[in-house]
């Protein structure tokens, strides 16, 4: 839930609740100004996730302030003296993770919502990491949990923990835009496309809405010109003033050829709701209301 969508005050909510609430903003500031925040809410333990693909230096010595760093999309590498673990999708990227030192392993299943490292069903991956590596190395699960018994079979499956994204997404403490939410609710699929991926051409699951309804006829990754364009521009987004990034998000429209991975949060472009990504995973299906997130972190244990 990168990009604003978990900001300090669904982090501070889940961690008072007993859960690991994890704050997901780019830039050095926004990481210290949101720890700051949630740290005003809650003494509990705070994690930071850093998405690789955009992470500075300067990014993690901010991240390295939380009790726990996340890292994802990216090779599996410490950049902190505290507690690591690192978001994998396949086992091949497990092992790698675990020689590298990470303290635990979220593993993805292809059910999960946003940014889709794999492709293996979250169970089925569970097994196979386990297969792999030592028998007390933490594994959290991650994909299709959104009920009591997503996470009672998680952990009976071996997982140590289960980690929820969609489920805290439609909580009253995300900050996802009100229009997005209610988008959300009416959801009863998703698709996995590489449609908003410009700068950084990765599979993304999403619920649809005018731009995949403008581009994803025939193919559900997108059409072959927009994915190209999607990665020429990897090597400058990297660096695009953050001013720069703006405009650009503020001006793309459904029909527009380059679509950003930006989420439509309360605070951002309205335009967003139908130009830009509803992530949600497949339990989208599964979920009719918006409830505090404390709330839900007690009805999701068991």
């Amino acid at each position: 839930m990168g990009g604003g969508l978990s900001r300090h005050e669904l982090a501070a909510a889940v961690s008072e609740g007993g859960g690991l609430g994890t704050i997901a903003v780019n830039g050095a500031a926004a990481i210290r100004r949101e720890l700051v925040a949630a740290r005003a809410l809650t003494r509990r333990p705070l994690a930071v996730n850093v998405l690789l693909p955009f992470a500075r230096r300067d990014w993690f010595v901010a991240a390295g302030e939380a009790d726990a760093v996340i890292t994802f999309w990216g090779k599996p590498q410490r950049r902190t003296p505290g507690v690591w673990l690192h978001q994998c999708g396949s086992v091949a990227e497990a092992r790698s993770a675990h020689a590298a030192g990470a303290d635990g392993l979220i593993l993805q299943g292809v059910e999960a919502g946003g940014h889709v490292r794999g492709v293996t069903p979250a169970a089925e991956l569970l097994d196979q990491v386990q297969r792999e590596l030592p028998a007390d190395y933490p594994l959290l699960l991650a994909g299709g949990i959104a009920e009591q018994g997503d996470v009672r079979r998680a952990l009976e499956a071996g997982a140590c923990a289960a980690v929820a994204g969609t489920r805290f997404l439609l909580s009253e403490e995300s900050r996802a835009h009100p229009e997005y939410r209610l988008r959300l609710l009416e959801a009863e699929d998703t698709v996995l496309t590489e449609l908003f991926g410009a700068g950084w051409p990765a599979p993304h699951r999403v619920v649809a809405n005018a731009a995949t309804a403008r581009w994803l006829d025939g193919d559900p990754r997108g059409p072959l010109l927009n994915r190209l364009l999607n990665r020429l521009l990897v090597p400058g987004v990297r660096y695009m003033p953050g001013a720069l990034q703006g405009r650009m998000i503020r001006a793309q429209r459904p029909s527009s050829r380059l679509l950003s991975p930006a989420g439509p949060t309360d605070d951002g472009p309205q335009t967003l709701i139908d130009a830009g990504a509803l992530y949600a995973g497949e339990t989208v299906a599964r979920i009719t209301d918006i409830r505090p997130a404390a709330d839900l972190v007690r009805a999701l244990a068991p």
